[in-house]
């Protein structure tokens, strides 16, 4: 039988691309998930790997889709040739237990390592370069509600309305309203 799986680092991202794909590589049944390459959590993967016996082929669109560095695709890819499962990237071809085949897996493992490396280095070249050279650089995600509009909510609550209350006339959620409060108030007590 012929498994497909599709995983994307963030929940914004979407599956379809590397579904179709499979699809069109002949992929039968298809496991999918949202998780970063760099976790261990990927409960699909390894529910997939479970259940693949000799004979099978593990279809993928890319390496990185894959393992999160050199070392765990060579640990998984041998453990799949060990069960005599083949493994087809996409981007790659298909890669059996063959002298042939573990020689150019090793090499394009490497090669995808350091592709990832080089793109975690200029990523934080870049914050540094961004936070001396930007005073306004703020690292993470920006927020969705301005100052002005988290304290006209704060003042809201203080007038006595509930936090769904708020929600419904602001449309700032409640989590939203509790984490942005305590923050407010902690850095009302910091200047009195």
């Amino acid at each position: 039988m012929k498994y497909g799986y599709a995983r994307v680092s963030t929940i914004d991202q979407k599956l379809a691309n590397q579904i179709q794909q499979l699809k069109d590589a002949g992929a039968e049944k298809i496991y999918q998930e949202k998780f970063t390459g760099t976790t261990t959590q990927r409960p699909q993967f390894n529910q997939l790997l479970k259940i693949l016996v000799p004979g099978d082929t593990l279809i993928i669109t890319k390496l990185d889709r894959f393992a999160r560095n050199t070392r765990e695709a060579l640990d998984i890819i041998q453990k799949l040739f060990d069960q005599g499962v083949k493994v087809q990237i996409l981007n790659m071809g298909t890669i059996d237990n063959t002298p042939t085949g573990n020689l150019i897996f090793t090499i394009f493992s490497a090669f995808a390592q350091f592709e990832r490396d080089m793109i975690v280095t200029r990523t934080q070249e870049g914050k540094l370069y961004a936070k001396t050279h930007d005073p306004h650089f703020r690292e993470g995600r920006p927020k969705t509600y301005t100052d002005e509009q988290i304290q006209f909510a704060y003042e809201l609550r203080q007038q006595g309305m509930t936090y769904k209350m708020i929600e419904r006339k602001t449309g700032i959620s409640i989590k939203t309203q509790q984490r942005r409060f305590k923050s407010l108030r902690m850095k009302n007590e910091i200047s009195i």
